[in-house]
């Protein structure tokens, strides 16, 4: 499952604010800001975001560590 150090990577690479992750993955900012600040999040809220992320082009990482890595341009 992704983690909030994963979801602010992510907004990071793709230039987005919290407020287009919120958008994109249909979820409110506060959602997106609480599990960034470490808070755990229901399972499809988290898989909600990451699907969000996918499509715009990104793919998550679990292997030695976490991270994020673009693997298209997006939509």
């Amino acid at each position: 499952m992704i983690t909030g150090d994963q979801i602010r990577m992510a907004r990071a690479a793709l230039k987005w604010g919290v407020r287009d992750l919120a958008k994109a993955a249909g979820v409110t900012p506060a959602t997106v800001t609480r599990l960034e600040g470490g808070k755990t999040g229901h399972t499809a809220t988290l898989k909600t975001i990451q699907l969000a992320f996918e499509a715009a082009g990104l793919e998550f990482l679990f292997e030695n560590g976490v991270g994020v890595r673009i693997t298209k341009s997006g939509d």
